[in-house]
């Protein structure tokens, strides 16, 4: 029988660090609508981290939101993550199936290449995300992807993430193109009200009123 697939589709939160205020910002995301938050922290502290990641995976499971970890495997599988976002000097889908189970989220970074999202759209991963499209602060030298690679990639059956310089204004085009979510930093967490902005994006796919 073949895996059912996690429906991706929405405002995909990406956590930006260490920060006081971790819980209480992320929170006000989910409030506002996003579908699914990552957490992403490249510091070393490794027990803050995992305490960290602890107290938002019980966040995300009070709101139905699943949490997924960035690069780390062992991290998502000591809290019980919904799954692990990996990149291209990360670990291989496979390794990550094998460690968190049938069930998890699996999702890769494909940049601005179709040819590696070809690779691995028959791997068992749940979705591929492409950027960056926008000049991006959180990544500042990312490769630079084009709105034709969403429509391209839409042959391969999986769902499309779209990341890098993403705010409320720009995400439509590439929702418009493919995008089955947007994945956001800096315009959400970067944001005043993070709630508002989340709740900008958000709408963008929800279904349109007659």
């Amino acid at each position: 029988m073949a895996r059912s697939r996690p429906a991706i589709r929405g405002l995909y939160a990406i956590t930006d660090g260490p920060r006081a205020d971790l819980q209480g910002a992320c929170a006000a995301a989910l409030e506002g609508g996003a579908a699914l938050l990552q957490y992403r922290d490249k510091g070393g502290d490794a027990s803050r981290r995992l305490h960290e990641a602890r107290a938002l995976q019980a966040l995300c499971a009070r709101h139905d939101v699943p949490l997924v970890i960035n690069d780390d495997i062992e991290l998502a599988h000591a809290v019980g993550a919904a799954g692990v976002h990996l990149g291209e000097h990360d670990a291989t889908p496979a390794q990550a199936r094998a460690r968190l189970g049938a069930g998890a989220i699996i999702g890769v970074s494909c940049y601005d290449s179709l040819e590696r999202a070809r690779a691995f759209a028959g791997s068992g991963v749940d979705y591929l995300a492409f950027g960056a499209f926008f000049p991006s602060s959180t990544k500042p030298a990312a490769r630079r992807a084009t709105p034709g690679l969403l429509h391209e990639a839409k042959a391969l059956g999986l769902p499309l993430v779209a990341i890098g310089g993403i705010d409320a204004d720009n995400a439509r085009g590439l929702v418009e193109a493919g995008a089955d979510a947007v994945a956001v930093v800096s315009a959400l967490f970067g944001a005043r009200d993070v709630r508002a902005a989340a709740r900008r994006i958000a709408a963008l796919f929800e279904p349109a009123r007659s």
